[in-house]
């Protein structure tokens, strides 16, 4: 199929080099445009940008689709398809319409549960017990459109970083399942019920309340990790902690309760698993705690 491809972040790489491995004809990349970061601020094209230029495909970069030059540009490539993954603009109705079977998203939830801009964090922080992903028909609403097909899988233990890959990974298989009969598919319109929104997550919400039970601080501590890492304080240092394990223990929620490193929670306790000191990487916490001057007793808040 003659494909355009439109993504941005390395969550999207996948499913573009999955089609292209399918034999597909991706004849353009739509990507964000450079962002300038490191030293000197240099431009950075995105993880898409990057590796569509390793394929030479030809990457555009619009700030949007105001211009009549951009949707011409785009209407000009006779597509049978575009690809949107992650690519962070809204698309007008003018370019969903131009290719032959329209524009197609692999949205990282269930839908319509978890509609919108983080899916992935907000399921885990939920407590939900599965999520996957769905190749949708994209239309004006916000993830509002009938979906081709889903794909399952549990999340368990599960930090958003680990989430996000193994998604990554189905949603590329799913679309080049999906295209391999899309003349012929007809997608499910989404239900009426169940309907949630995934909001973008604030970097406010990483504070740790430790009067909550142990087994909402796991699914709070896991959904924010690696990012933005959900902290607590110690000592006038901010401490961030990525990994746990919900374990049984009572004390003063924020007291350190046993070793190496067991905090007391309103309800229950947890272990922390990996954990960054300020100025320091993520590390397990055998390492964490060399020079680490915490002991029973010392509160976090």
């Amino acid at each position: 199929m003659r494909i355009a491809f439109m993504g941005t972040p390395d969550f999207s790489v996948p499913a573009l080099k999955a089609i292209i491995e399918a034999g597909h004809d991706v004849v353009a990349v739509y990507s964000q445009p450079p962002s300038r970061s490191g030293r000197g601020k240099k431009e950075r094209p995105s993880p898409v940008h990057a590796y569509a230029n390793d394929q030479n495909i030809p990457v555009y970069t619009p700030l949007n689709f105001k211009s009549d030059n951009d949707r011409e540009q785009f209407a000009d490539l006779n597509l049978d398809v575009a690809m949107v993954v992650a690519y962070g603009l809204i698309l007008p109705q003018e370019i969903l319409d131009a290719p032959k079977y329209g524009c197609l998203n692999i949205h990282a939830s269930l839908l319509p549960r978890w509609r919108g801009a983080a899916p992935i964090h907000r399921a885990i922080m939920a407590g939900d017990n599965e999520t996957g992903v769905g190749i949708m028909q994209m239309e004006a609403g916000l993830d509002t459109g009938p979906v081709h097909l889903e794909k399952r899988i549990p999340i368990g233990d599960d930090t958003t970083g680990i989430l996000h890959d193994k998604l990554s990974d189905l949603g590329a298989k799913a679309i080049v399942e999906v295209l391999v009969n899309l003349s012929e598919s007809t997608p499910t319109p989404q239900s009426d019920e169940g309907v949630t929104y995934a909001h973008k997550i604030d970097k406010s919400e990483a504070k740790i309340d430790w009067s909550r039970s142990a087994t909402d601080l796991k699914n709070h501590i896991h959904g924010l990790s690696p990012f933005p890492g959900a902290w607590c304080d110690v000592g006038g240092e901010r401490f961030k902690i990525h990994n746990v394990e919900v374990v049984n223990g009572n004390g003063e929620p924020g007291e350190m309760i046993d070793e190496p490193l067991v905090i007391a929670c309103g309800d229950g306790a947890i272990s922390v698993k990996r954990a960054q000191r300020a100025g320091k990487g993520p590390m397990d916490v055998k390492a964490l705690m060399n020079g680490f001057d915490v002991t029973i007793g010392t509160k976090f808040s």
